[in-house]
Formats: structure tokens, sequence, C-alpha cells
């Protein structure tokens, strides 16, 4: 019974198969732009918490200065290397502590010149952020202690003072420091900040002391967590052991930061989560869009075959027959509808991720949820034209011209 039915209603939409794409065509969009939508946000979302993880393995950032509300500032005695030397004899679970100073440069080689951001660190800076030397070495401790000039840069300067050429062993000039090109860097790309990973030069921090700042101060100290250790309980061990060295009373706040890199993974994440919802739900109003559209055609259909329904109730068809035939059309066309939206949403979100360089991420259950909308939207915009035709009377149908 329910197969005739099937049958009946694709060839009545087989009838009118242009308008009857017409109508689905509302179907269509709504279900590939919430799948497109949902997919791409799921992706942006892998991403983010992708680039916060690359930034280094359970990270704590330490920043002199009091924590603010937007658009404040504070500025607070800055840090010396004993701090840092103080987290990584104090603090167990800290596997490697860096002590960071940075300054924007113009590095030059030859006839070129690229700005550039030049940090002052020791070789604790590879293992916390996990970098990777691609070629060369890091320092060495003899370098380290005396502050060589020696240099470990990124893909981008690479690419910029060097284009083709080897540039291990080749001299650049940071102001009046030239430093040896001992190590390069393998490429981390972009961060989900936009900040270009690959764009710094790295010497020891005695040299950028000495040679750049012209002073003992640390802007930065970064420090990486064991596995398996919750970070919270080392940014609280820290917090405790910097208060006491900066000799801060119980009463006085904080006059320093202990940043959690998984604090700001999740705000981040949790910022896309939302936008995706919301871009989603947008989307979904041109679903209501097709259902609309779907009623709209269906009452047309039921005028236009008044006679062939009183045909049907004068020779012996029940009304939930009548009923069923025209709500089993509304739903194969919201179906049809559902299944041509999916095909292009994946094909449409294939092509975008890639556009935009984020992961395609295969949400089965966005998926389903779309296909089980544009099925309902058929059964609930399709009831009211199916009721119409099923309670004619059969006498006043067939006198209709």
């Amino acid at each position: 019974m329910l197969w005739n039915t099937v049958i009946l209603s694709l060839r009545a939409i087989k009838r009118n198969i242009l308008r009857s794409f017409l109508t689905i065509l509302g179907i269509v969009i709504g279900v590939a732009a919430v799948i497109v939508m949902v997919t791409i946000g799921g992706g942006a979302t892998v991403q983010v918490t992708q680039q916060i993880s690359s930034l280094g393995s359970n990270l704590l950032m330490v920043t002199p200065g009091k924590r603010m509300g937007p658009g404040q500032s504070s500025t607070s005695a800055p840090f010396k290397v004993e701090d840092a030397e103080a987290i990584g004899r104090n603090i167990p679970s800290a596997v490697a502590v860096a002590p960071i100073v940075s300054k924007s440069l113009t590095a030059i080689y030859g006839n070129e010149n690229w700005s550039t951001t030049v940090t002052g660190t020791d070789n604790q800076f590879f293992k916390m952020g996990n970098r990777i030397i691609k070629s060369g070495r890091t320092f060495s401790e003899s370098e380290i202690r005396a502050g060589a000039s020696s240099c470990v840069i990124g893909e981008t300067v690479r690419k910029k003072l060097f284009g083709g050429q080897e540039p291990l062993g080749g001299k650049i000039r940071l102001q009046k420091l030239s430093c040896e090109v001992v190590g390069l860097l393998e490429a981390k790309g972009q961060s989900s900040m936009g900040m270009d990973q690959d764009d710094l030069v790295v010497i020891p921090l005695r040299a950028f002391q000495r040679r750049i700042a012209g002073n003992q101060d640390i802007a930065l100290i970064g420090v990486s967590v064991r596995e398996g250790v919750a970070t919270e309980k080392v940014k609280g061990d820290i917090e405790r052991l910097m208060r006491e060295r900066r000799h801060i009373s119980a009463n006085k706040d904080d006059d320093f930061n202990v940043m959690d890199m998984k604090e700001i993974a999740n705000m981040l994440a949790g910022t896309t989560r939302v936008l995706t919802a919301l871009l989603g739900a947008v989307a979904a109003v041109s679903l209501l869009v097709g259902g609309i559209g779907i009623m709209n055609i269906m009452l047309v259909s039921v005028t236009e075959r008044t006679r062939e329904i009183g045909i049907r109730l004068a020779i012996g068809a029940l009304e939930r027959e009548v009923l069923m035939q025209f709500l089993v059309e509304a739903v194969v066309l919201s179906t049809l509808g559902g299944i041509i939206g999916v095909i292009l949403a994946l094909i449409g979100s294939v092509w975008l991720a890639g556009m935009l360089n984020v992961p395609f991420v295969f949400n089965a259950g966005i998926v389903a949820i779309a296909l089980l909308f544009s099925v309902t939207v058929g059964l609930v915009f399709g009831y009211f034209p199916a009721l119409k035709a099923a309670r004619m009377d059969p006498i006043e149908a067939l006198r209709y011209e």
C-alpha cells in the first residue's frame, strides 16, 4: 500500500519536473547551507585547537603586570633570569622553562633585508614551543654562557633573506650585531591569532641583553608542563613561588600573570562553536522557507487535481488514503531536496575547506539531523494540503472545472 502510494507520488512529481525542482530548491539550499556552515565551523574549531597546541605542550606563559580589563594596562617590574631558574628548580612538573625577550628588528643579509622578530632565549625555548630543528643545530652551552653571535632562523626569514641559498654558515646583521646562522627551524605556519610562527630569529639570551636590549630584563617566561600533570596545579605553584620572589604581601594582588594556553584554546574553540551555531541557525531558516514553498505547491496541486480526487473518493477511496497520497508526495519532495542538499553540501564543504585552509571534518550527526529535518518539514507543511484534499466533497469535486 505504502509503496504504491510512493509510486503515485513519484509519477505526480515527474509530470511537473521543473515545478517540482523549483519547489525543493529551498530545501536543497537550506540543507546544504546548514551542513556547510557546521562542517566548516567544526573544521575551524579543530584548526584553532591544533594551532594552540602547536605553540607548545601544556604551556604556561608568565608575564609581568597585573591582570586588567579590556583597554587597560599595567606596568610592573620585569623578570630576571633568576626567576626562570627558580621555576626550573622548584617546580618539578615543569619539563622546560625558557626566559624570553623579543624585539622587532630588521635583519640584513647581502642586499636583502626583512623586518622580523628577534628573540633572545636559550635551548629550552625549542623544547617548550615544540620547535624542531630542520637543519643545523641549536646553541652550544658555551654559546649560551658567552652570549655568542649565533642564531637560529625560521622558514620565513630564510625565504626572504636567502631565497634558494643554503642559510647555514651565513651571517646576518641585526642592528650592530652580526650573527652566524647555525640552525633552521621546521616550518609551523600561521597561528590562530594570524601571526607567522616562522618569522623569527632566535639568538642566545645574553647576546640579546648585551648587544640589543642593553639590560637584564626578561619579558616572558614560558613553562612547558609534563604530560599528565594538571596545568591548574602547576599554575598555582608558580603563582605562589613568584609572589614569594617578588615579595608580595598577602593583602596585595599579583603584579604578574600566569596564562594557561589551554584556557585560551577553550575560549577560542567555544567562540567558533557559538558562531557556527548562529550561522547554522540562520541557514536553517531557509529550510522553513522551503517548507512554505512545498505547502504552496501542494495547495496548487490539490486545486489542479480536484476532479482526480473526486473520482478517487467516488469509487471508494478512503479519506486516509487520499491524505496519505498527498502527504507522501510532500515528504518525497522534501526528502529528494534533502538528499540533493547533502550531496551538494559535502562537495561544497570539501572545496570550501580547501579554499579557507581549514581541515574537512565530516559530521555524520549534522547530516542525519539535516535529512531528518527536511523530512519533518515535508510532513508538517504537507499535512494541511493533504488534509484539504482528503476532506473534499466528492460531488463538489466532480463538478469542478
